[in-house]
């Protein structure tokens, strides 16, 4: 059965300076696609295209001004123009505490990143894939959006936001060849927890001490799996956590035999 090929095809992909975003972007580099990266981190994204051997267009951006990702889409050169794979890839988590305890600021920052940005950036590409009857959205959600956590109540929120999103997003382009995926990954050690703790790094380090977490390419791998599927082919949902974990709060914290 032939997969789709990525070869020339043209890569979205944002919050793409570290993590997941940027493990997507190596990996679909090593397939010959050519790729938008977007992140606030204008240098970081300097420095990952300098490393990649495909063509590549960068964009500074904070997917949460509305008018700057409509502003950046229709820039696009027109080599660029034509998205096949949109990765909303942008999201963070601030904070873990008790809701009657949480910071107002943080929860804007989490609703405006994780749910308008992803809407944004989506509402601003998704109309081109429509009319050319190809494309493929793949937003990058979280088992917390299945499962509820203590003092996680507005981060999982906005996870099962995006899990509703793709939901209904999947229905509204019934009819056309445009799919969507929603990847919802467990813990995977990325700069996500120090920015949760905001610079914290010795409490971001017990989130995965005495377990083996996923990496960022193990979810990139997952990504680029679904979107290599046959044109017929849709994967909705792909949930992955590591082996020491059944649950967001969950976790085996000593060695497993085979594990490494």
């Amino acid at each position: 059965m032939a997969s789709f090929s990525l070869h020339d095809r043209v890569v979205f992909i944002t919050g793409a300076s570290s993590g997941i975003g940027r493990s997507c972007a190596k990996a679909f580099a090593a397939h010959g696609a050519r790729l938008v990266l977007c992140a606030r981190r204008y240098q970081r994204l300097e420095e990952l295209a300098a490393s990649l051997n495909v063509p590549t267009h960068l964009i500074q951006l904070d997917v949460r001004d509305r008018r700057a990702v409509e502003a950046a889409v229709r820039a696009l050169p027109p080599e660029f123009s034509a998205v096949d794979v949109l990765i909303n890839n942008a999201g963070l988590s601030r904070g873990l505490s008790k809701l009657y305890e949480g910071d107002p600021d943080d929860w804007d920052e989490m609703v405006d990143t994780n749910i308008k940005g992803l809407l944004y950036v989506t509402r601003a590409i998704l109309p081109g894939m429509v009319a050319r009857q190809r494309g493929h959205i793949v937003n990058i959600g979280s088992v917390a959006g299945h499962y509820a956590y203590q003092n996680g109540a507005v981060y999982c929120a906005t996870k099962a936001a995006v899990k509703s999103i793709t939901e209904a997003l999947k229905q509204d382009l019934l009819g056309t060849a445009v799919r969507v995926t929603s990847i919802d990954p467990g813990l995977v050690e990325t700069e996500f927890s120090i920015v949760r703790f905001k610079g914290d790094v010795e409490r971001a380090a017990k989130v995965y001490e005495g377990v083996t977490p996923m990496t960022p390419d193990d979810v990139a791998d997952a990504v680029l799996f679904c979107v290599t599927r046959p044109p017929h082919v849709n994967i909705n949902f792909l949930m992955m956590m590591a082996v020491g974990q059944s649950t967001p709060t969950t976790v085996y914290r000593q060695p497993i035999p085979g594990v490494q």
